[in-house]
């Protein structure tokens, strides 16, 4: 058997193809992964995939392509790096981690980017296909790989990833450079990336497509060129270009003649008065027009002109062509004008050539050196374009440039008329001729584009004696050429008579040069023009030469030219780079010639131009040196100036880049071997004159030319001991150590007032270290080190705090430290201590900041990680003790200067922090063990080690701020890191050393421990948030340097013992900063510190609440930014846990982590639930959950109040506002009205506690007013005007009054909806912790019905399972890690029984208590017990009642609550249909009442409703109740249920004679076309009345028959009673179960058999057309009403649905929508009473109502059909009795029926006595429910107290104690009790934290004597105000009477 074999060779390997890895221990491998092969055998390898190295197995050798590979570490942990080409591996990395990226791109919708980033890197991928085949050549190569980092660069500034450094095209490693090197790099890029260096070179390309033109036919010639407006000349040459007859390039495939390129165009031209103007020449007859002869001369002939600016090129797009408008001359006169009329707009001179004509021509402004253009406009030069030079030298011109043009422009000429009536058509022709008279060939250029001519026509203007040209024409001709040539100018006539013929008239010549050797002087030449008639004559040009030709040269006695008329005017200008205009240049050259003009030479020198010096440069220099050999004692000085002026030329940035030819010349062509002597005595002679000198100026710039000064010296002596064999050496070092000496005592000298030196020490500093190059040429270099350490060490130390002298010395400094003498260590350490004292004497003084930052860069560049010697280490701690402390207090007082305003990229402020930062880095990693410990060791005092450390604490805190440096230098970040780190190591130890126990120092400590948490904390090292790949570079660079710190942090702490104590809590918040980073190995080192606080807390103050309290307060902020996990709060609660087991404090111990634990999983939902986008109810709740933890289990009110606010908020944002209303209510209560000032906090200024309330007041009100649940809005207007009114606000008194009006006006006027209740169940696991296996109740959204609530909440979140059935689930569910969801509509049941009960209370004033402040909650489901009777369904069908309360009452401040606590009863079968009957019957009499009073618009939904029970009861409904219950069976059986029975038949025979009197009223108002119905109504009647054996109507039916006299409902008041008055109703209730609920109970077939279904819908009056309009209302002893919002908006619909598919009905199939019963499918009555006890039974009035039928008050009217009525009849008891609840409606006088046994009361309170009262009740207002409790409780309502309770509130008020008793007549009746159960639970139920109902006592407001209400008055027609009484007499109340107000809770801290 084989064996396994390490590989030696086959270590690295690409796979080329899928292999899925079906064999055992086999490696799947992804096409394109790279691996790693550690052993190999018989054809497979063994190793792993580099992105995954956890994970080896096998795979065959035939799918790895093997790459050479580098191995690091050899063995167990070594490491393959590809010895490929680095931009290759950086290309390969880069585009795998694009490739994610780029799919991110897609999902996330970022269709540009994506495209762009496909496109680069396909393009990438072909150049890496390009550079690995190898066969590109090597600047080919180059420019493939600049092409791919560009590329790289682009696609990872778009993704956000990090800058790459790059030296030459290739990644560096940090760790292989200098950090100042590194940040060099860095900086560059990021100059590069972010701002681009400006260019100065521009060129502007030209491409002429045509000439558009309708009426075309002749050649043209276009003449382009680049015009001064300003200056009025053209700046460049002329750029021609013919067309033929169509308009079209003459030549089209020469490109080269159609497209030129304007070169050298500096910045200044590039403005708006610089212009491009085209010429444009016909070629044809003299007259467009003429008709066409038999002459076939052609004449140029001016056509047309256009202009453009070019700085409207700047913004032009330049991919398009324009097209320019083509003007012509209306005189030809004007043609040489033409343009700069047409800029100057002079319209009288121009007009349109033609409205069709125009130049199509292509524009495009390139910018750069004329060669990189080249580069990136390959194709552009390839194909040809030829090149239009400036005219004259470019601002700068280069050596070896090689012109010589002669431009001769022919402005004008003036001509006599020669005998011809009219002027004549002249044509003027120009030829070049040598000194024998030949034509030159092809030297007369027109233009670029074409080739030169051997002549040259201008145009022809007609009939113009004086015609102005204007044309330029160029001369190129060659230097040897140019002596003898001159250019002849031919005048000729055109005729156009005499066939065309051009007839000689006359000539003008001018020579090129002249006799003394001087060309042409540039200038205007005045030409005399020489009659000639014959052109034999013009053969000999010797004839003519010897004549004048210019008038300016013509002697005095030749009066006959001078007198002539005729001349011509031409402007010549030479562009020459060989011949001069100059002649005294001329003398100079020539001095052997003329030996006596070489003083004057010399000195006319300097007055010379530069350009014409440079054009002779070496020549000029000859003759220099040339005379210094022959006359040096004579022209030594003159000689000497003259060289100075000429170097000192060479400094203009003109011809600066002539420096190169005289480094060239001095290397070269120079040849003074005996200068140096010269140039030394008179350098020297000058410097000696320096002090005594008056006038510095000269010496100045003899100091100048230093460098190139000491070139010629130290040339000239190698040249002479090259030629002597080394002669004089000791003669030269004399004259050299002389010369410096001199130096260096100049430089001593310090400024005088007379005679200012300074200025010349700056000088020469400036220019000497130009110097150490050429000494290094003759001395060594320890030598030459010396003398510079001399000389600047010569320098005087104190000098003046504005002296320049310091900053030039500081720049001399630099340039030593860049010069090669400082670069070798042997001179380096001769120079360092001067460099030093220099730098450190600028930082302290913080001046010159950027150059001692680059002077420090350079310093430490040189100094190389690797570098050991000895020589290495004391140059560092020569810095160290120089610039350490110096650098670290520059560094603070760089980085906190205030920035300078305005978005400035890059400030330069932040450029000298990188640099001085990146210079400390370097320091700091060149430093080792023993400069740590001398560094410590020079320190003398402990004071002054603290500071040092205290500085450098913080520096490293600015190291780590993210503005430090650029968010993508992540490599630089690190780097920074790794240092830090290193760095503080080595500091902890002197920190333990020195500042511990006796020496403890806070300050110091606290430093370092904020240090180390912000390094811990940084994003940069957070290697979650990066990719894989980059996560694994980093750790195996640096490890994770977090662990690294916090294991630093964990021994440091220990370290600290007793002082420990110092840091608690400061370090609570940052250490728990720390433990929520996602590292689990950090988070183990760092969560056991907070077990050691308590402990340490626990010692000292035996307790550790402070801990509590610091770690309650972080928790909120920090993870709301969103640290920590679900992994930490399961790591926090275990790790402690087991800590404090044998603690002796564990019981208060495990309460503390308990409570942060719970905490954080409240914190944890909430930031989870804060991610989504739209506000939710699972926000909302969340939002709730965490708020009432703050207040009930941490007390944290600030907190509390915060998210109080968040919740508005959220509120707002979904348009909760009547839940907004309430939240803003929490903070409210905590207010008084007083004037406590208070600070400004969150969005509140600071103001008074009255003001923040009354703001508070008012944004609640309008939130109410939005929510339309005015009648809380009321409560606060009073409340608010009670303030107004005690501080005599009238105006604000008079505006919350009409606002309380209007509410009411709202109330009675607007449309309210009635929402439905939804019960939510959330199961399982997976929901957050605030739902989990929780039940609600949610308030839905107005018309939302079940399906779409549960559709939202399925929305909400979308991994619920709906469950099907109604059932509580079991445990499995409980517990299953899944979200379940059980929806299903619930009846609210409503406290304010009193308000639905009043007679003539409006429905709109119903509907609102009918929904608002509910805590109970019902939900009915059918079942069958025992045997069904298939016959009839109705005997054996139950109602299981299930009745929810909640933790607190809606609305709230949230649409949801939790169910506190829930109730199981059954309803008989017999109560049901009690319940049924009662419940149609209240719908009957209720819509006859609405009929009757004309309340509804149409009388459709009564004739629904009769023709509904009426078929119902025809077809056997109430007849299957017969069948059921009054069978002789059931009677024997249930004996116990005759009363029910005998209610039974009472309630059928009043729904007979209800529906007689409702068909009455149904005749008098029913529309003719539906008679025909109402008479099979009564026909159906008389057959139902016939089913129930009703032939007359019992006697207590007739004793209270039904009558409405004058249609009033109101009519019988005084009736005798009867079994349906009020006593009756008490009695049947009496008797009643308390589980018997009346209800109301609709069934589905799916529920029941189908003829017992149609059965109950028609006694229930249910019909498909009925259904959504009409339901079941209320009974005289029910409460409340479902609003089920139908398919028409306008009707409010209250009655419950059947159960479809119960599951406790297994006979039927379930159907599909049992998950979530809607109210038209929940099997229960919509309106039930509370139940009531034998103690709270209602007394029946004795002088009932005895008249029938009469409306139930608490019948709610379908929304905008039905009115309110004005008055309402009843069968019930019209009035409260004295246990009903105050009314909200208009009061009436109470009643004086005997009073039941009440609650405790809360009396009005109008002191501040701490003992309580009991005092007489005030008649509630019709808005105070129940009472006025939520304005006399509410902080935010009134200022004083007033008695009852709120119907908004649900506090408990305790019994009244006191020695007085309050009569029976005048006791405050109490709220309607919901049963001795509920009474109880609001008794000694303490209720939920903060909300509306809960009411804090405040101060009292005094009760005005003239507000206080006799008691004999009757009540107010508006609701009395809180502080109105009304008692027995008008004395007002004692103190003693009033209760003792409840403590006051705790406030906020003056918020």
């Amino acid at each position: 058997m084989n064996m396994w074999i390490p590989t030696e060779h086959e270590k690295y390997g690409v796979v080329l193809a899928s292999f899925r890895g079906m064999v055992q221990h086999s490696l799947p491998l992804e096409i394109g992964d790279t691996v790693q092969i550690l052993e190999k055998c018989e054809g497979w390898y063994r190793g792993f995939v580099l992105k995954n190295p956890n994970a080896k197995g096998i795979f065959p050798c035939s799918y790895i392509h093997l790459k050479n590979a580098h191995i690091k570490n050899k063995g167990q942990f070594e490491m393959v790096v590809p010895t490929e080409d680095s931009v290759i591996t950086e290309m390969t990395s880069t585009l795998r981690d694009w490739g994610a990226m780029w799919k991110q791109l897609f999902v996330k919708n970022e269709g540009d980017l994506f495209h762009r980033l496909w496109h680069v890197m396909n393009e990438i991928l072909d150049l890496r296909r390009q550079v690995l085949v190898g066969h590109l050549t090597h600047d080919r190569m180059r420019d493939v790989k600049q092409h791919i980092t560009a590329r790289l660069d682009w696609g990872n500034e778009q993704l956000c990833l990090d800058l790459v450094p790059r030296r030459e095209f290739s990644m560096v490693d940090p760790d292989e450079i200098s950090i100042t090197e590194l940040y060099r790099l860095m900086e560059n890029r990021h100059r590069k990336k972010e701002t681009p260096t400006p260019v100065s070179t521009h060129h502007l390309f030209v491409h002429l497509k045509s000439l558009m033109s309708s009426n075309l036919g002749e050649e043209l010639e276009v003449f382009f060129f680049i015009y001064d407006s300003r200056e009025s000349k053209p700046l460049s040459e002329r750029f021609f270009v013919k067309l033929n007859k169509n308009g079209l390039p003459k030549c089209p495939e020469k490109t080269e003649r159609q497209c030129t390129l304007f070169v050298d165009l500096g910045s200044a031209d590039l403005r708006k008065d610089v212009y491009i103007v085209v010429h444009i020449i016909r070629i044809g007859r003299m007259g467009a027009g003429e008709k066409k002869n038999t002459c076939n001369v052609q004449y140029r002939r001016p056509y047309g002109c256009a202009v453009v600016s070019i700085a409207d090129l700047l913004t032009a797009d330049s991919k398009d062509d324009h097209l320019l408008k083509v003007y012509a001359c209306n005189t030809e006169s004007d043609w040489s004008q033409i343009h700069d009329n047409i800029i100057k707009k002079v319209n009288s001179r121009y007009n349109l050539s033609g409205t069709n004509t125009g130049l199509a021509v292509a524009l495009q402004l390139l910018h750069g050196d004329i060669e990189q253009l080249r580069r990136e406009y390959m194709v552009l030069f390839t194909r040809g374009v030829s090149v239009t030079k400036k005219l004259g030298f470019s601002d700068v011109i280069m050596p070896g440039e090689m012109r010589n043009d002669l431009y001769i422009t022919l402005e004008k000429g003036e001509f006599e008329k020669g005998g011809k009536s009219v002027a004549r058509n002249v044509e003027v022709t120009v030829y070049a001729l040598d000194a024998d008279g030949q034509i030159l060939k092809g030297f007369v250029a027109v233009g670029s584009g074409e080739p030169g001519g051997d002549e040259y026509h201008t145009f022809v203007l007609y009939h113009n004696n004086s015609p102005r040209w204007a044309e330029l024409i160029k001369l190129p001709i060659p230097v040897d050429l140019f002596h003898g040539s001159h250019v002849r100018f031919e005048f000729r006539h055109c005729s156009t008579k005499d066939k065309g013929e051009k007839k000689l008239f006359g000539f003008s010549f001018v020579p090129l040069m002249q006799d003394d050797g001087r060309t042409l002087p540039d200038g205007t030449h005045e030409l005399i023009v020489h009659k000639c008639e014959e052109n034999a004559n013009l053969q000999d040009c010797a004839r003519y030469l010897k004549l004048p030709f210019s008038k300016s040269n013509l002697p005095g006695n030749n009066q006959t030219l001078k007198g002539s008329k005729e001349s011509l005017w031409i402007t010549s200008f030479l562009c020459s780079t060989k011949l001069t205009q100059n002649g005294d240049m001329l003398d100079l050259l020539k001095w052997r010639a003329h030996p006596e003009r070489i003083s004057d030479s010399l000195s006319k020198l300097k007055e010379i131009d530069g350009s014409e010096i440079v054009k002779f440069l070496q020549d000029t220099l000859d003759t220099l040196f040339g005379i210094l050999d022959e006359s040096s004692q004579r022209y030594a000085l003159k000689v000497f100036d003259c060289l100075v002026h000429i170097i000192n030329l060479l400094q203009d940035s003109k011809f600066q880049h002539f420096k190169p030819v005289m480094d060239t010349y001095i290397e070269s062509h120079f040849a003074g071997a005996l200068s140096y002597r010269d140039l030394i005595k008179v350098l020297k002679w000058y410097v000696d004159r320096i002090i005594e000198a008056d006038r510095q100026e000269h010496i100045q710039q003899v100091l100048k030319a230093t460098e190139y000064i000491f070139k010629y010296i130290i040339q000239s002596r190698r040249l002479f001991a090259l030629a002597t064999g080394g002669q004089n050496e000791e003669e030269f070092q004399c004259c050299m150590h002389e010369l410096f000496m001199s130096i260096s005592f100049f430089l001593s000298q310090e400024n005088k007032s007379l005679r200012p030196i300074t200025q010349t020490q700056a000088v020469f500093l400036q220019s000497f270290p130009a110097v150490y190059r050429e000494l290094l040429k003759l001395f060594t270099v320890r030598e030459v080190a010396t003398f510079v350490r001399e000389t600047l060490g010569s320098l005087p130390t104190a000098s003046q705090a504005d002296c320049p002298l310091q900053a030039v010395k500081l720049h001399c400094i630099a340039k030593t430290v860049d010069s090669q003498i400082y670069i070798n260590p042997e001179s380096r350490c001769i120079l360092l201590p001067v460099v030093l004292r220099v730098l450190q004497a600028h930082m302290q003084e913080q001046k010159d900041l950027v150059m001692c930052a680059h002077i420090l860069t350079c310093m430490l560049s040189l100094l190389k990680r690797e570098d050991t010697e000895s020589t290495a280490s004391e140059e560092v701690d020569l810095i160290v003790e120089s610039v350490l402390g110096v650098l670290l207090r520059t560094i603070l007082e760089v980085a906190n200067r205030p920035h300078p305003p305005g978005p400035t990229l890059r400030p330069q402020i932040q450029d000298i922090t990188g640099e001085f930062v990146s210079c400390l880095l370097a320091l700091l990693r060149h430093m080792k063990d023993r400069h740590y410990q001398q560094l410590l060791q020079r320190f003398t005092s402990k004071d002054d080690l603290r500071d040092f450390l205290l500085h450098i604490f913080t520096v490293f805190r600015i190291l780590i701020r993210p503005e430090m440096f650029p968010k993508d230098w992540t490599v630089m970040r690190l780097v920074t890191n790794n240092i830090i780190i290193t760095t503080v190591l080595y500091l902890s130890d002197a920190l333990r050393t020195n500042f511990l126990n006796d020496k403890f120092d806070y300050k110091m400590w606290d430093s370092y421990f904020c240090l180390s948490v912000i390094f811990i904390n940084q994003s940069c090292l957070q290697l979650e948030t990066f990719s894989a790949s980059k996560r694994k570079k980093i750790l195996e660079k640096y490890g994770d340097m977090r662990v690294m710190m916090g294991c630093e942090i964990f021994s440091m702490w220990q370290n600290l013992g007793e002082h420990k104590l110092n840091f608690i809590p400061a370090m609570i918040g940052p250490f728990l900063e720390v433990t929520l980073v996602p590292q689990p190995d950090l988070r183990n080192v760092m969560i056991p510190i907070f077990h050691d606080m308590m402990d340490w807390e626990q010692r000292r103050s035996g307790n550790f609440k402070q801990v509590e309290a610091k770690l309650i307060d972080k928790l909120d902020s920090l993870m709301s930014e969103g640290k920590g996990d679900e992994t930490y709060r399961e790591l926090f609660n275990s790790i402690l846990l087991k800590k404090i087991e044998r603690e002796t404090w564990r019981e208060s111990g495990i309460s503390l982590i308990a409570t942060v634990t719970r905490l954080m999983e409240r914190l944890l939902d909430y930031r989870d639930c804060m991610k989504m986008g739209e506000v939710d109810g699972k926000k909302i709740g969340c939002t709730v959950s965490l708020l009432n933890f703050y207040k009930t289990e941490l007390n944290k009110e600030e907190m509390y109040i915060r998210y109080i606010h968040k919740l508005y908020d959220l509120h707002l944002k979904a348009q909760n506002y009547t839940e907004a209303s309430y939240t803003l209510l929490l903070y409210d209560e905590l207010l008084e009205w007083s004037e406590r000032p208070l600070r400004e906090f969150l969005s509140y200024p600071m103001q008074s506690e009255w003001q923040r309330k009354e703001y508070l007041h008012l944004t609640i009100i309008q939130n109410f007013d939005r929510g339309k649940c005015w009648e809380n809005g009321i409560i606060l207007c009073r409340e608010l005007a009670n303030q107004y009114e005690s501080y005599y606000d009238y105006r604000n008194l008079s505006k919350m009054r009409m606002m309380e009006a209007s509410f009411y006006d709202k109330i009675m006027d607007q449309q309210r909806l009635e929402p439905e209740f939804f019960r939510v169940g959330f199961y399982g696991k997976n929901f957050p912790f605030f739902l989990r296996n929780k039940e609600f109740v949610c308030r839905g959204h107005d018309y939302e019905r079940l399906e779409a609530f549960q559709q939202r909440m399925l929305n909400e979140f979308p991994h619920a399972i709906a469950m099907q059935h109604a059932n509580q689930p079991d445990q499995t569910i409980y517990q299953a890690e899944a979200q379940y969801l059980q929806i299903y509509a619930v009846t609210p049941i409503p406290d304010s029984q009193d308000v639905l009960q009043r007679d003539g209370v409006p429905d709109n004033i119903k509907s609102f208590y009918k929904v608002n402040h509910i805590w109970r909650f019902r939900y009915d489901r059918p079942f069958h017990k025992g045997t069904k009777d298939k016959e009839n369904e109705f005997k054996s069908l139950w109602v299981e009642r299930t009745t929810l309360t909640l933790v607190q009452s809606l609305p709230g401040i949230s649409r949801w609550f939790e169910v506190e606590r829930r109730e199981l009863v059954e309803v008989s079968p017999l109560e049901n249909a009690i319940e049924v009957i009662e419940n149609k019957n209240l719908q009957l009499r209720t819509l006859i009442t609405q009929c009757q009073t004309r309340q509804m618009q149409n009388i459709n939904p009564l004739t629904m409703c009769l023709n509904g029970v009426i078929d119902a009861a025809v077809n056997g409904g109430l007849a299957r109740y017969q069948e059921a219950f009054f069978v002789k069976d059931y009677i024997m059986n249930h004996p116990e249920d005759g009363d029910k029975i005998s209610r039974l038949r009472e309630l059928m025979f009043e729904q007979a004679q209800i529906l007689e009197f409702g068909l009455t009223v149904h005749e008098k108002f029913v529309p003719q076309d539906m008679r025909p119905l109402h008479k099979k109504l009564v026909d159906q009647f008389h057959l139902m009345k016939s089913s129930l054996g009703i032939q007359e109507f019992p006697a207590y039916a007739r004793a209270s028959p039904i009558q409405f006299t004058n249609g009033s409902p109101r009519a019988g008041r005084n009736s005798v009673a009867n079994v349906l008055s009020p006593e009756g109703v008490a009695r049947v209730v009496a008797r009643r179960s308390p589980l018997s609920y009346p209800a109301v109970n609709r069934y589905s077939s799916s529920s029941l058999s189908s003829q017992a279904s149609n059965e109950v819908s028609n006694i229930t009056g249910q019909s498909e057309s009925s259904d959504e309009v009409f339901n079941m209302q209320p009974s005289p002893s029910t409460s409340s009403l479902s609003s089920n919002h139908s398919a028409s908006p306008n009707v409010t619909s209250s009655a419950p649905s059947s159960a479809r598919g119960s599951p406790q009905l297994p006979d039927k199939p379930k159907h599909s929508r049992e998950n979530c019963l809607s109210p038209r499918e929940r099997p229960c009555s919509a309106i039930y009473p509370n139940p009531l006890d034998s103690t709270q039974r209602p007394v029946p009035h004795p002088a009932g109502d005895a008249s029938l039928p009469r409306s139930d008050p608490n019948i709610s009217t379908p929304d905008k059909v039905v009115k309110p009525a004005v008055s309402s009849w009843s069968l019930d008891t019209p009035l409260s009795d004295s246990n009903g609840k105050c009314p909200p409606v208009p009061p009436r006088p109470p009643y004086t029926g005997s009073p039941a046994k009440t609650r405790s009361q809360s009396p009005v309170m109008t002191s501040r006595s701490p003992q309580k009262s009991v005092v007489p009740p005030l008649t509630p207002s019709p808005t105070e429910c129940q009472s006025a409790g939520l304005v006399s409780n509410s902080p935010m309502l009134s200022g004083s107290y007033s008695s009852g309770i709120s119907s908004l509130s649900r506090c408990s008020v305790s019994e009244a104690s006191g020695t007085e008793t309050t009569p029976a007549d005048h006791a405050l009746p109490n709220s309607a009790s919901s049963g001795s159960d509920e009474f109880f639970r609001r008794e000694n139920k303490t209720p939920p934290p903060y909300c509306i109902h809960e009411r804090n006592p405040r101060r009292q407001m005094p009760l005005p004597p003239s507000l206080s209400i006799h008691p004999n008055v009757d009540a107010p027609p508006i609701p009395p105000k809180p502080h109105q009484i009304r008692k027995q007499d008008t004395e007002p109340l004692r103190p003693d009477q009033f209760p003792r107000p409840r403590p006051i809770p705790r406030k906020v801290s003056q918020l």
